[in-house]
């Protein structure tokens, strides 16, 4: 399992929009399984479950990303997991971490 967090300002429906397009757009095999949304006043946060192929892995890995954000004040939580091999151990997390580091490029755009 890998994580990555970053607080940032911006509007939250564009950031959630340019993370959603930049994974689906990063890689063919990239699919959005699910998501939740929640307003609580003035907070808002996005909840969302996209998989795609490790060719390094042999597998599918999971990537879940939440988006809070209070005005213009941001929370991005993403991370990653399900890129290991072994029944025991965690081998061979190059999937996971690579899933990671093109949502971190994306965010640090933001």
């Amino acid at each position: 399992m890998a994580k990555y967090e970053r607080r940032f300002s911006g509007d939250f429906y564009s950031a959630l929009s340019a993370l959603h397009d930049g994974i689906l757009n990063g890689s063919a095999s990239a699919t959005y399984e699910d998501g939740s949304d929640c307003t609580a006043g003035d907070v808002r946060c996005a909840v969302r479950v996209y998989e795609r192929y490790s060719l390094a892995g042999g597998n599918r890995v999971s990537l879940n990303l939440t988006l809070a954000g209070n005005g213009q004040d941001l929370f991005l939580s993403a991370i990653t997991s399900g890129g290991s091999q072994a029944v025991f151990l965690k081998l061979n997390t190059i999937g996971e971490e690579s899933f990671l580091a093109d949502v971190s490029r994306i965010a640090e755009r933001l």
